[in-house]
């Protein structure tokens, strides 16, 4: 009999992933739909868990997990879900060290030396940065999602418009956090900081990537480095791309980071991802943050490369089970691209379904998903980072990367979208 699965969030991309797991070992159920979770403004996290428990308890058979691979409030909700039902799942306690970004910090500060000078930023002072910390920098609240309200801040204007956005967003995730910090023992220094403190970062420069792996019986292990990236002049996304291309002592040297701090830091049950800079020219890595999940953007890219996908980790490990070996896929590498637009605009025309459909039947290894949906406005988009807007996102396998970016320059030719009312797409 399979077991029943219960997915916060599920949504039909990953379900597609999910669904190529043998379906006589699972059988997965959507526990509150995607548009509950993510992208709204007003999060109720008592509400959602109380929707989320008739949901588990109107069910007729077995419980045997429940999994999210969202981040907040999705991340934070399954440890809870699980502790009250007795399934396994990452100690809410860690999870919270890994998304409370100031904590975090002085966690990781206890086991390693890459981490970058940070310090809290008094919100209700005057717009001046804590001693010790010099522009350039980074501002982000200490709890955020998706990039939203991180600003990299190089000059004096920057940073006053900067903290003035931050001062007027920082409740949209900082207030249901409190909820979450309200579960737990805090210890002084962060019951006295709270959800709605603004953090300050040395600003990390190089090459950005992720470290993938899991947690189990006090140990971690990675299963996979990943290469993200930017648009010229810009910390907006272009693309991840698996495996990474750093050299080889480097990965090495990051594997050895990400298992000291995520056993320092508690995970267990749990995938995680890691996300760093490596400065080339001086050999510097410098952690950026830990989150307590592994990243969903990243499933189809393992699944093409690896033969697995990291969603398969996640569930045998909320089963309670050890994630099996990876056995290698049908592409040597495989991407995540972001069409974006760098200026807000009204889309008057988006690709239809069958145009998705044309592409996905012309280019083999190809899935597309629309972001941004015809007659919407762009600075509308939920959960975009602060200098960009996602048109659509374009998943490829392919033999190597020459043929990895032609697949994505002929898949970009096919999909039309304009935009009127300023922009233009940047691809």
């Amino acid at each position: 009999m399979p077991a029943n699965v219960f997915v916060l969030g599920l949504d039909r991309l990953n379900l597609d992933t999910l669904s190529h797991l043998p379906q006589e070992e699972y059988a997965f159920h959507e526990l509150l739909h995607k548009d509950e979770l993510i992208g709204i403004d007003d999060i109720d996290i008592p509400a959602l868990l109380d929707r989320a428990e008739e949901r588990l308890d109107s069910f007729a058979g077995p419980i045997d997990a429940v999994i999210g691979y969202w981040d907040f409030p999705v991340s934070s909700m399954v440890p809870i879900l699980c502790r009250r039902r007795g399934l396994p799942s990452a100690p809410l306690e860690a999870v919270v060290k890994c998304e409370h970004k100031y904590w975090s910090r002085l966690e990781q500060r206890k086991v390693i030396d890459e981490v970058p000078a940070f310090a809290l930023v008094d919100l209700e002072g005057d717009d001046e940065l804590p001693p010790g910390l010099d522009l350039p920098v980074w501002l982000k609240p200490v709890k955020s999602v998706s990039s939203e309200l991180a600003f990299h801040v190089g000059d004096r204007t920057e940073l006053d418009e900067a903290l003035g956005a931050i001062r007027a967003g920082i409740d949209k995730y900082g207030e249901p956090f409190e909820f979450v910090l309200d579960q737990i023992d805090l210890p002084p220094e962060i019951a006295a900081v709270g959800a709605t403190a603004c953090l300050a970062e040395e600003a990390a420069v190089g090459q950005q990537l992720t470290v993938e792996g899991y947690a189990q019986a006090g140990r971690a292990h990675v299963y996979g480095i990943i290469d993200s990236l930017t648009y010229p002049d810009s910390s907006s996304f272009l693309r991840y791309q698996y495996p990474s291309r750093l050299p080889e002592q480097v990965r090495a040297r990051l594997v050895d980071i990400s298992t000291r701090v995520i056993e320092h830091l508690g995970l267990e049950s749990t995938t995680f991802n890691i996300e760093y800079f490596w400065d080339p020219d001086r050999d510097r890595i410098r952690l950026l943050e830990v989150n307590p999940r592994h990243s969903q953007s990243h499933a189809t890219m393992f699944e093409a490369v690896d033969g697995v996908s990291n969603h398969e980790v996640m569930v045998e490990l909320a089963l309670g089970r050890a994630p099996g070996e990876r056995t290698g896929g049908a592409y040597g590498v495989a991407a995540k691209w972001y069409l974006r637009t760098f200026d807000d605009g009204v889309v008057s025309r988006s690709p239809s379904p069958e145009d998705v459909a044309r592409v996905e039947r012309e280019l083999e290894g190809v899935t597309v998903r629309v972001v941004a949906q015809q007659g919407g406005r762009l600075s509308e988009l939920a959960q975009q980072d602060s200098y960009s807007y996602e048109l659509a996102q374009v998943f490829i396998g392919a033999r190597d990367e020459a043929e990895l970016v032609e697949k994505y320059e002929r898949a970009v030719a096919l999909l039309p979208f304009e935009i009127t009312d300023g922009g233009g797409v940047r691809g």
